[in-house]
């Protein structure tokens, strides 16, 4: 077992902040899957999240594995390529687990059996599935679909829309512990990436209704994702507001942001959605999507 020196703090420097970034690389090529998610990579940087970070340092301080938990309890961890087998994980684990804000649980993505491993010895089981779904595209996936009577598309306008939009993605993933806790802040972070489009944030309104100041009620909104230069695009984020769910917008508004996508260039699409989302599951693989990948969150057993 290697000796490691772990070290707690609530900020990364930037030096740190890079080092960190580079260890996930390296897994990464190792494991062909990413070991820290969007939402940690940008809290790596970040002096506002409230996110908890945990360096394993082996011999001349060198960077062997790193962690971070959020205030939600969730939790994500990398080790180098070069030091696994070695205990560290088993350290991080029991760190997350033991510390003053106890972690609910920590993502495996792709549930590689290093990860399974380690979960099973430290009395881990799977509490929560996180789906990659994929399909590539194809002739004709560039048209729009026709949406239901009544309701009409736009892009996003930057100083109008941000509003709107965090009420209806506050209301349709009211009990989802990530999306649904997304901040004006946390939205104007992900404005701020280089991959951020606003004519690929689709806005879908109720024509039907006109308000006092002459916007329509936001209904739903399709936040598609493409990285710079990449030949895959993402199906973001996708909600609907409750008031108008069953109302047969699921299927076009899947279908307007696979166009929006197909007709930037991309071959491939995909989207991440919660294995308990049976209605979100339906809807995607009757659009052609397909699992891919499975992320899981390993917790504690719940007490009998």
């Amino acid at each position: 077992m290697t000796s490691v020196h772990l070290d707690t703090s609530s900020h990364l420097d930037a030096t740190a902040a890079a080092d960190v970034l580079a260890l996930a690389g390296r897994a990464a090529d190792a494991d062909g899957v990413d070991a820290i998610s969007e939402a940690f990579r940008l809290a790596l940087t970040s002096a506002r999240a409230e996110v908890s970070h945990v360096a394993a340092y082996a011999a001349q301080s060198r960077l062997v594995g790193y962690a971070a938990l959020d205030a939600a309890g969730s939790a994500e961890l990398v080790v180098d390529p070069d030091a696994r087998r070695q205990g560290v994980g088993r350290a991080l684990v029991r760190t997350l687990f033991a510390s003053q804000q106890v972690a609910k649980g920590v993502w495996a993505h792709g549930d590689l059996p290093a990860a399974r491993a380690l979960a099973a010895a430290e009395g881990l089981v799977s509490t929560r599935e996180l789906h990659v779904m994929a399909r590539v595209v194809a002739p004709g996936d560039d048209v729009d679909p026709v949406l239901p009577e009544g309701f009409s598309v736009r892009a996003f306008e930057p100083g109008r829309d941000e509003q709107a939009w965090l009420e209806v993605n506050g209301l349709a993933f009211a009990s989802h512990p990530e999306q649904g806790s997304i901040t004006l802040q946390d939205l104007q972070d992900r404005m701020a990436q280089d991959w951020f489009d606003p004519a690929g944030l689709l806005l879908v309104e109720d024509t039907t209704v006109t308000a006092a100041d002459g916007n329509h009620p936001l209904a739903a909104s399709h936040w598609t994702k493409r990285e710079p230069g990449s030949s895959t695009g993402e199906v973001y984020v996708v909600g609907v507001h409750p008031a108008y769910q069953g109302r047969g917008l699921a299927g076009p508004l899947t279908g307007l942001g696979t166009a929006h996508l197909a007709r930037q260039g991309v071959d491939a699409i995909d989207l991440y959605v919660d294995g308990d989302n049976t209605r979100a599951l339906a809807t995607y693989r009757r659009a052609g999507f397909e699992d891919a990948a499975i992320h899981v969150v390993y917790g504690r057993p719940s007490a009998p």
